[in-house]
């Protein structure tokens, strides 16, 4: 009798699962495609009030954006502060470094798929765009786990 080895196959994880694990990891992800097919890799680089560096009332953070055939992107989301406390209220969240990391990811994966503000380096989230992130990472997280 020979012995047949199985073929190595992805395992394709639920939506949910898939969620969960691209909100657990917003220091290093993939973020795409894009219009054009391709994929982008993104790096957290920092988060710092930007009240130090610009005299502005929000909490910047910065990611570098790579993909074949491109030059290396920086962009920095800027989530005023204002907004931040009163979602976390309304939301009953912390307001912490790691959430503020999280919305700003999730504007990284919106511009990337829609190619949206792809032309800038600074990206001021208005309220509404807040709103939403906040309630798909609230879903995300609350989601039944797929096995």
């Amino acid at each position: 009798m020979v012995a047949v080895t199985p073929k190595k196959s992805r395992t394709r994880l639920a939506p949910s699962v898939r969620m969960r694990m691209m909100v657990a990891n917003v220091r290093s992800f993939d973020a795409g495609p894009d219009p054009f097919g391709r994929v982008w890799h993104v790096e957290f680089q920092w988060l710092q009030n930007a009240i130090s560096i610009r005299h502005a009332d929000t909490v910047d953070v910065k990611f570098t954006l790579v993909t074949d055939g491109e030059e290396k992107q920086e962009k920095v989301i800027a989530l005023p502060h204002a907004h931040l406390r009163e979602l976390a209220q309304k939301t009953g969240t912390v307001l912490s470094d790691p959430w503020c990391m999280r919305l700003a990811a999730q504007h990284i994966r919106r511009m990337v798929s829609s190619f949206e503000d792809m032309e800038k380096t600074l990206i001021t989230l208005p309220k509404t765009a807040l709103q939403e992130y906040a309630r798909e990472l609230e879903s995300s997280l609350t989601a039944p786990r797929g096995r």
